[in-house]
């Protein structure tokens, strides 16, 4: 390798670093304590990116019942770990955490409550207003105190656009976004109102700090009255993107949404996205898109709904080949490495300026996922399973600069269904696996990284869940309602519907947000692990790629977040 050739790996590296910090959450140390079924208490807390290699900390315990003196808890050598797990604590008593840094010992960063019943939960509970079942939840800090908020759509009720029957469905009611602290308070509703049909597609929505306050902000599809026709359908009336004040709910300002204009159909024209991008590398942009079967709008914005590019692949332009490219949500990642973010749309990405990048032309991937699949594979790959009927290639992984197809599925597919998986569960086999199969068969297939055909299944989800939930560096998976190695027994049974996995709380494994019934009405439940690590590992949430696509998780269908390049 020449000199000059080494200079420019080692920049395009500090580039990457540095776009990656200017965009870094300032959370709080996310102290958490659950008490556990034998009485002990695990405690975990964040890493940052930018805490020093020797960092150490101290965890001390207060007994409030008596206000007693501090006492010392003996963490391991490895200063940097992140979780704790207390035997010493007695049952039926109220107890205070305290978390320093030893290199300012006489300043507690946090602390972390907790009363010991004997009835251990293996998750937090957010009692809901009312009887009823979410749909979505965003996550973000949305009044600046350092600790993530929590966004619902509510309720679970979907309609989709296609016109035929067991699709399209009358909405019943209004979808209602509503914000809650972690320790309950209702913070706002917001009524999305009858202009918005009851379907993923008609109601995209995120949570993120476009503006750069320090509070995130919700944005979201909105229109004006109750335009819908005696059917029920919304074809006509103004259509608009606001931005809610992340506080109060309140509207804050609003920018027209792209038009229906040049769609042939009702069922092509009502498919929308909305996510967020570092277009520039250095500050967050709003990306919106109409479209996905056929013709495509999509459009870039500032913070002050400026426009800073539109494209359309219409046909007979110059973009006709990436028509119908687009997979059912949008992923956000710098696929050639120069610091700013390109869109992965499916099965075609756009550059970070808006110029469209490549084509595989093979129509619309009911899976797709963009990560740094195979290790032997220079920068991020990407996984696909085509909903389009394919004689070969219907499975594959590509180089996300080029499109390059790394290894390919040779035999014919008729319709790859669900959200597949691409995660490492294997340690047997190095980088991440990848798994999906056929809507209307039961063939399921489990790859390698790369192109080692593992195990062919019969029958089973097409969705697993995979979570970073133990000490090991593979995840391990939410199937059937329970989190569990692959092809393995339950580690622990879910009580309620799986509606995200995100590192929301404590330490960098992740966390599972839980739609749930409970005595009063719904809840929102956060189960998160209690197995310790001694592994410092920073929090996934500083992860560019990972924290785009956790925002991107409210609109479209649900799509796990994946870390960008490591």
């Amino acid at each position: 390798m020449t000199i000059r050739k080494q200079f420019l790996n080692v920049l395009a590296i500090l580039t990457i670093a540095a776009a990656s910090a200017l965009s870094v959450e300032k959370l709080d140390r996310g102290l958490t304590a659950m008490e556990q079924p034998d009485g002990s208490v695990f405690i975990s807390w964040r890493l940052f990116q930018e805490d020093p290699d020797d960092i150490s900390f101290l965890l001390m315990r207060r007994d409030r019942s008596d206000l007693g003196s501090f006492v010392d808890l003996p963490l391991p050598l490895n200063g940097g770990a992140t979780s704790f797990l207390d035997r010493t604590a007695e049952s039926k008593k109220t107890y205070e955490y305290i978390l320093f840094d030893k290199r300012t010992p006489t300043q507690g960063i946090e602390k972390a409550r907790i009363n010991l019943t004997g009835k251990a939960k293996p998750y937090i509970s957010i009692p809901l207003k009312g009887d009823y079942d979410f749909q979505k939840v965003g996550i973000g800090d949305l009044d600046g105190d350092g600790q993530y908020e929590y966004v619902i759509k509510q309720p679970n009720f979907n309609t989709d656009p296609y016109q035929q029957p067991g699709y399209w469905k009358k909405s019943t009611t209004t979808y209602k976004l509503e914000a809650y602290e972690l320790d309950g308070r209702l913070m706002w509703r917001y009524d999305m109102g009858w202009s918005i049909e009851a379907g993923i597609w008609y109601s995209p929505w995120i949570v993120y700090d476009v503006d750069g306050d320090g509070k995130a902000e919700v944005y979201c599809k909105a229109g004006e009255g109750d335009p819908r026709d005696e059917k029920g359908l919304v074809q006509s009336g103004p259509e608009y993107l606001v931005k809610l004040n992340g506080e109060t709910g309140e509207v804050m300002a609003k920018t027209d949404w792209l038009s229906r204009d040049g769609f042939s159909s009702y069922n092509y024209y009502c498919r929308n996205f909305l996510t967020v991008a570092y277009l520039d590398g250095k500050t967050p942009s709003l990306i919106m898109q109409r479209g996905t079967y056929r013709l495509i709008k999509q459009q870039a914005l500032d913070k002050d709904f400026n426009r800073i590019w539109y494209w359309a692949a219409e046909p007979g332009g110059d973009y006709e080949k990436y028509r119908g490219q687009s997979s059912h949500g949008l992923i956000s990642a710098d696929v050639d490495q120069d610091g700013c973010d390109e869109l992965v749309i499916g099965a075609a990405v756009i550059d970070h300026d808006g110029s469209p990048l490549w084509s595989l032309g093979m129509g619309h991937p009911d899976e797709c996922y963009c990560a740094d699949i195979d290790p032997g594979n220079p920068g991020l790959e990407i996984f696909y399973g085509f909903e389009t009927r394919q004689n070969t290639d219907g499975f594959c992984v590509v180089d996300a600069r080029t499109s390059r197809k790394l290894w390919t599925h040779k035999e014919p597919t008729r319709h790859l269904h669900g959200q597949g998986m691409c995660a490492d569960v294997l340690a047997d086999f190095p980088g991440m696996e990848t798994y999906g199969g056929e809507r209307d068969t039961k063939d399921r297939w489990l790859y390698s990284a790369d192109g080692v055909l593992i195990k062919v299944y019969q029958g089973g989800t097409l969705s697993p869940r995979p979570v970073w939930w133990d000490d090991d560096p593979q995840k391990e998976v939410v199937l059937n309602g329970a989190v569990c190695n692959w092809d393995e027994p339950p580690l622990l049974k879910l009580d309620g519907r799986l509606i995200a996995v995100a590192d929301c709380l404590g330490d960098h494994r992740e966390e599972l947000i839980v739609s749930a019934k409970g005595e009063k009405g719904g809840e929102i439940r956060i189960y998160t692990t209690n197995i310790p690590t001694w592994k410092p590992r920073p929090c996934l949430m500083q992860d560019r790629q990972y924290r785009l696509g956790v925002c991107a998780q409210t609109m479209g269908y649900y799509y796990p977040a994946q870390l960008g390049l490591q």
